[in-house]
């Protein structure tokens, strides 16, 4: 399971696709109104490309905010539309829910977080991933407010008790990544399965620290926490991780690879346009790039502030496989447990649509 997991969906009541939302292109008028270079790119497909019948795809993803931010610009800001085609959004209920959806045939890609990704593919799932927009995990290890003058680094948490979603999860991977990196003795750690609870129990000090995403890091910290490693931050990504961990990215079923090349280049050239669009927009457009209902009961000014100040970390310039970013995702899932050392994952990525 990915850290894109059911708890984290966003998706709104009985909704499953941009098309049954049917939102309205938002982020689209507001670029229009102040983001030069993303109005240039809408305006460049012309008449002729606005007439044109575009090709309709379905694309699955986990309906998490911070990782489907570069498909919503792609959606709502028409670079997907400027490469012909019309992508229907699928929202799932997780990471899993869309590579399930996508090896079932419901759907003509999926995105997901690599973890995802790897451990279909371990098992036998016949997909190819051709492209990146994620390059760092979304979690964050802090203390409970009460616990933040005691507990300072990774090993400091010997001893002690740390929330996780669920075991076998992706930020319990990552986690016990981080304390065999610090040398941690990995049997003295107990770890609190909280699923959707992990902000309350931090912040309440039911345990002494936590995995936990944005909001939740943000709440946390202004309630006193202690940020040990922000895996979202690329400074501490550098120092704990080593560099770039490939996280969102887009598959598709391997026997059809071939026969959809023209449409994974088109699709590719949108999400490249969207990421470098993205780095131009205020937090009220990024917001707005989503449809309305996913946004219900959210601060969207807070959250707004969030993907302007992540977006140069989380998004990557371009969707380029970095074949170390891979290796690092895959040896943390080995640490963790949740694959086996000798899998062998090589045919798992195709770089001739992106590049890599």
């Amino acid at each position: 399971m990915s850290c894109c997991d059911e708890n984290q969906a966003r998706v709104p009541a009985g909704i499953k696709s941009s098309k049954e939302i049917a939102a309205p292109d938002v982020s689209r008028r507001s670029v229009l109104k102040g983001v030069a270079v993303v109005a240039g790119a809408l305006s460049s497909a012309g008449p002729a490309a606005a007439q044109a019948k575009l090709k309709p795809v379905k694309l699955a993803y986990c309906s998490q905010i911070l990782c489907g931010v570069p498909y919503e610009v792609a959606r709502s800001g028409g670079y997907w539309k400027n490469q012909g085609l019309d992508v229907e959004l699928i929202y799932t209920r997780g990471g899993g829910a869309a590579m399930n959806a996508l090896v079932g045939g419901a759907v003509d890609y999926a995105a997901t977080a690599l973890d995802v990704a790897i451990q279909a593919y371990a098992k036998g799932a016949k997909i190819r991933r051709f492209a990146v927009t994620g390059r760092l995990p979304l979690f964050a290890l802090v203390t409970t407010p009460k616990a933040a003058d005691k507990i300072k680094t990774v090993k400091d948490l010997e001893g002690k008790t740390v929330g996780v979603s669920a075991l076998g999860n992706a930020d319990h991977a990552l986690l016990l990544f981080l304390l065999k990196q610090a040398n941690a003795d990995t049997n003295s750690v107990q770890f609190a399965t909280l699923g959707v609870n992990l902000l309350e129990a931090v912040r309440r000090g039911d345990v002494d620290a936590g995995l936990v995403q944005e909001p939740a890091l943000s709440i946390l910290q202004q309630a006193g926490s202690r940020v040990i490693v922000n895996a979202m931050d690329t400074k501490d990504a550098d120092k704990f991780l080593g560099g770039a961990f490939e996280f969102m990215g887009v598959s598709v079923r391997a026997e059809e690879f071939d026969e959809r090349r023209a449409d994974m280049t088109a699709l590719v050239k949108g999400l490249g346009d969207a990421l470098k669009g993205l780095r131009t927009l205020s937090g009220d457009q990024l917001v707005s790039s989503f449809p309305k209902e996913m946004m219900t009961g959210l601060d969207t000014k807070q959250l707004g502030e969030i993907l302007v100040r992540y977006r140069n970390s989380l998004y990557p310039e371009a969707v380029t496989i970095d074949p170390a970013a891979v290796k690092r995702v895959a040896n943390s899932l080995t640490v963790g447990g949740l694959i086996k050392a000798d899998t062998n994952i090589g045919g798992l990525h195709d770089t001739s649509i992106a590049g890599g």
